[in-house]
This record gives C-alpha cells, structure tokens and sequence, in this order.
C-alpha cells in the first residue's frame, strides 16, 4: 500500500492509449464525501451541508485530465441508524454503484475510525481495488498520532492505496489524480471532454434549493424535508422555475418560513444567486412550502420525488 503511481500503458504512435473507469466515493455521513467529489470534477455537483445525510441520489460528476476520464459517482452515506423506506432506498442506492464500479474510494476522517465507519468497510466488495481517503486532513492538530491509525487500519483491509489529504486543497487533489490514474481500464471515454456531470439544470437546482434550505435551517430541520421541481420555463436567458419545500409536519413548514417570512426569502434569494452563477444567465425562483406527512417512509412518494 503506496502513494506511487504505477506506469501508464506505453504511448503508442498516436499518444498514450485512453482510459475511463467509474470510481465510487463511499464513506459513513458528513465525512466530506460531497466536499471531495466537488474538488475533483472542479466545480459544484453535489450539495454540502454540516447536517449530516444531505446526499441522497447518485449524483455522477466527470473529470477528464490528460487522457483519462474520471466517472465519479457520489453515494448517500450508509445509514446504519434507521430503517425507515427512505433509508434502505439510500442504502439501496449504495449497492447498486458499487456492483457497477471499477474502484473504490472509501472516505474517512483523517485519524478516526468508528462503529460506522466499520460497517462501511464491511460492505464492500472483495473483488474491487479500494482507495482509502484519509480526508479533513488540515483539521488534525498532531500529524505524529496519525502514524498508529494508519497501521491499524492497514490490519483492516488490504487497501490498494492510502492516500491522506485535504479536498480542500487543489495540491492534493491534482495528486490524486495521478494516484487514481493507473486503475482506470484503457477504454475510450464515456462522455466529451468538457462534461462536468450526467445530470440536468433542473436536478442541479432542486439539489442546491435543499442546500440552501439546510444551511439556513441548522439543526432545526429533520433531513426528510426534500425539494421539488414544478414548472420550469426558459424566456431566453431567463429560466423560470417554481419549487416546492416537501415537509413532513406543520411545525416544519414554519421554521423554514420563518418569522414574517424572512427565512424563506433568504433561501430563495441565495438559491437563485447560485443558480444565476451555475447557469450564466437570469432566474427567477418561486419557492413554496408543502406538508406531505410521512412521504420518507412511503416507497409511492420516494418514487414520485425521484429517489432510486
């Protein structure tokens, strides 16, 4: 287990041969998963958000360098805690990229390993490479104490690298790069050069509505509140879109509007700012606010608000 690259096929008279593979990026909840899979397709695809469970959908950003493309498919943290049908859908969801793939990132927090951290590790597959990611590096005081974790983790699987870092940092994420390289299978790419990601505007806003909404909300909200699309009209450089706020309770609907209605203005207004950035041009976003009780438990309402 190594931080060295191995050697690239040898480059033939048209160039190096191309390489493309999928790449997982698992890992227990809140361990930085979204933050990383951002940092290498290099801009945002997956929503951040210091609560804990905000990724639900397998979200694929793609990266190409050199003559490698990268397919990076985001995952939901494992839940180990619930069982209601939206958490075996996540669950689900898991399983079903890690059939696909063809290497692992198993993602941690730099010098911690915990009961769900292990059951991560222990669903993954034999038969594919893992990469561990020892991320949120910057955040440790000592570097020294890292040195024990690592030789115990070492003794927990037979990873095909380990590699400590920082997604914040482009040095460490340029490395990476290098380091992921020789596991991808010489084939041509699956997307053109400059894609970012297979999915469209109108997933990309829901997703960025429900970061805003978590981020203003704090801890106050459960993680079951979701976003969906209504309309959405482009007028030329102007996209129109209405968004409802799917809650499970009235008292729900009242943090998230907030006193005189404050807080949800401040949500939309943030949405749409981002929204204008992501999409170069003009919105104008119409966001209300829906109580649908019990929809996280019910596999009808799951399949209606786009869940796998």
């Amino acid at each position: 287990m190594n931080e060295t690259t191995l050697p690239s096929s040898a480059p033939d008279s048209e160039g190096p041969a191309q390489r493309c593979g999928l790449i997982a990026i698992v890992g227990r909840p809140n361990v930085g998963k979204s933050t990383l899979l951002n940092a290498l397709v290099g801009q945002k695809v997956s929503i951040t958000s210091d609560k804990a469970q905000t990724t639900r959908h397998r979200i694929t950003g793609v990266r190409t360098v050199d003559e490698a493309q990268f397919v990076f498919v985001d995952t939901p943290g494992f839940q180990t805690k619930h069982n209601a049908a939206l958490n075996r859908t996540l669950n689900r969801t898991v399983h079903g990229v890690l059939g696909d793939v063809d290497l692992v990132l198993f993602v941690l927090e730099a010098g911690r390993f915990g009961l769900d951290d292990a059951k991560v590790l222990s669903l993954l597959p034999e038969d594919k490479p893992v990469v561990m990611i020892a991320n949120k590096l910057d955040a440790v005081q000592r570097r020294a104490e890292l040195a024990p974790w690592l030789k115990s983790m070492q003794e927990r699987r037979n990873f095909a690298e380990f590699v400590p870092l920082s997604a914040k940092k482009e040095a460490d994420v340029a490395r990476l790069f290098k380091i992921l390289k020789p596991y991808l299978p010489e084939q041509g790419w699956f997307y053109e050069e400059d894609a970012l990601t297979d999915r469209s505007e109108k997933f990309l806003a829901s997703e960025i509505i429900r970061e805003k909404l978590f981020r203003l909300t704090g801890d106050e909200l459960p993680y079951t509140s979701t976003v969906v699309i209504d309309k959405w009209e482009d007028e030329g450089e102007l996209r129109r879109i209405s968004a409802s706020i799917v809650v499970e309770r009235d008292a729900h609907k009242g943090m998230i509007i907030g006193q005189g209605g404050e807080r949800l203005k401040r949500i939309g207004s943030e949405a749409r700012q981002e929204l204008e950035h992501l999409m170069d041009g003009r919105v104008f976003l119409e966001l209300w606010v829906k109580v649908r009780s019990g929809w996280a438990d019910t596999e009808e309402h799951l399949r209606t608000y786009g869940y796998e």
